[in-house]
């Protein structure tokens, strides 16, 4: 006869995919912190040097990146609140599915990115920018903690494609 199939408990089989979320939960939090101190103690447009190259300054974003979309009458703010939503949900998605540290880290640090946006463009309607490198009058456009958390994140998941893998036979990651 046969022993009885023991039944593993759901917890020890299911990949730690949630501990990425503290990850996120910590760019969201660093981000809103950021932008709060920015909110308290600066001016619209106000510049304060640090560096020669760099310096904190309190600007709105109402469209995307290099603000895109910018200059049009609000009805962007809720395209770009409805894919920041939608991106979350696919990302919690694909964490839940696993991967290696490298994959994970990116995919929490984007959805960190993207929530922290996503809470500027629900509660003012804009994002708020303050970090700004220049050079002898050249500047790159003002950014945060959330735009830089996404950065990191799409770096990583770019090295992270490049990296080798063993074949995993006729298993797809897709399925």
């Amino acid at each position: 006869m046969n022993a009885p199939a023991t039944r593993v408990p759901l917890s020890s089989t299911a990949p730690p995919w949630h501990r990425w979320l503290w990850l996120a939960a910590a760019v969201v939090v660093l981000d809103f912190a950021t932008k709060q101190a920015v909110l308290a103690y600066f001016r619209p447009g106000e510049e304060r040097p640090l560096l020669p190259f760099f310096s904190l300054v309190l600007a709105f974003n109402p469209g995307a990146a290099f603000s895109f979309l910018a200059g049009h009458s609000g009805w962007q703010r809720w395209l770009f609140a409805g894919i920041a939503v939608a991106a979350s949900v696919v990302i919690v998605w694909l964490l839940r599915r696993g991967g290696n540290a490298w994959y994970c880290a990116g995919l929490a640090l984007i959805l960190g990115g993207a929530l922290g946006n996503l809470w500027d463009r629900l509660t003012l309607g804009q994002v708020v920018d303050f970090l700004l490198f220049h050079w002898r009058g050249w500047h790159y456009p003002a950014f945060n903690v959330a735009d830089s958390a996404i950065t990191v994140g799409a770096g990583l998941l770019i090295a992270d494609s490049f990296r080798h893998r063993e074949p995993r036979g006729k298993e797809s990651r897709w399925k």
